[in-house]
């Protein structure tokens, strides 16, 4: 399928209201697919089979984007293990088997790299997805996203469905969660920063001790890879999508404090879990099947997901701290 071609067709983005899914829908527009559905939970409950049956019956999609996904950070996937696992497992089985039914002509499943093994060899290679067991405060999340890679291989192998399966790296950018509850490492990191510095607050805490390494990609470039995967995308294997940077937690946080303009000190709570020790994939893969290249810079990238969260935190939930 071409690109031109997209505008043909009907394309339907579960979490189209997202982070992630805002920006897939933002890349659809902007590559001629002129009005797709964006699935929303209070209108489709993707953990009733009866609801997402009515979902494809009524909406008809050429092309399913499932990037609906129950995600929080270490906090929450320590909280509540066994909702991350039923509700990202129970959607994920649900809409492939509907797709299977209703004959949707390609279903694009966005997995996780919480899927790896807890120690798996830098750079991550797709090829090592199954040859360990994730890190375990996110193990449950990883395991339920990797089962729908296997039934969409199955599907494939048994019906002949085309379902690709892409794992975005650690995401951020504008219009990220900032819930203090909820939120992943960057997003939590300039959220503490910017209040300590307008609250004149002498210190910040940091789970960890810093050593940990994580690769970020902007949500507007993954959004780019992944409607690149639905046009050009077509075999059985995952695929990663990332930029390759790799960077120490206490380093991004040194990085965050700097560009947010707080001017106190870190302290690091070493009595807290660090997650898994290192992030840093090998997107060769996505490179070489559809030409996917990151094209914003960290501190580009950074400095926009600062200078927005700046601009819209009255507008975000205040603490629960």
């Amino acid at each position: 399928m071409s690109t031109g071609e997209l505008s043909n067709k009907k394309v339907v983005v579960t979490g189209g209201a997202g982070f992630l899914g805002s920006y897939i829908v933002d890349e659809l527009q902007r590559r001629g697919c002129a009005a797709p559905v964006v699935v929303r939970s209070r209108e489709f409950d993707l953990t009733s089979g009866e609801a997402v049956d009515r979902l494809i019956s009524t909406t008809k999609p050429d092309i399913l984007i499932h990037a609906a996904a129950a995600v929080g950070g270490i906090g929450a996937n320590r909280a509540r293990p066994g909702d991350f696992f039923y509700l990202n497992a129970i959607m994920g089985i649900q809409l492939l088997e509907s797709a299977r039914r209703q004959g949707v002509e390609k279903t694009v499943v966005l997995g996780t790299i919480c899927s790896y093994p807890k120690f798996t060899p830098i750079p991550f290679r797709e090829d090592d997805l199954w040859n360990g067991y994730p890190e375990e405060t996110n193990a449950p999340y990883g395991i339920a996203k990797k089962a729908i890679l296997a039934q969409g291989q199955a599907y494939r192998q048994q019906y002949g469905m085309n379902v690709i399966f892409v794992m975005p790296v650690n995401l951020y950018g504008p219009r990220d969660n900032f819930d203090p509850e909820s939120s992943h490492v960057i997003p939590a990191l300039i959220r503490k920063c910017v209040e300590a510095r307008q609250q004149g607050k002498p210190s910040i805490e940091i789970w960890g001790d810093g050593s940990p390494t994580r690769e970020f990609l902007y949500a507007k470039d993954a959004a780019k890879g992944i409607v690149q995967a639905a046009i050009s995308y077509n075999k059985p294997e995952p695929i990663n999508l990332g930029n390759g940077y790799e960077i120490s937690i206490r380093d991004l946080a040194t990085k965050i404090v700097e560009m947010s303009g707080f001017k106190g000190k870190i302290e690091w709570n070493k009595a807290m879990p660090n997650g898994q020790p290192r992030r840093c994939l090998d997107v060769t893969r996505a490179h070489e099947e559809f030409g996917f290249v990151a094209e914003t810079s960290f501190d580009l990238g950074l400095r926009e997901t600062i200078d927005w969260y700046e601009a819209n935190a009255n507008s975000i939930p205040a603490s629960a701290h």
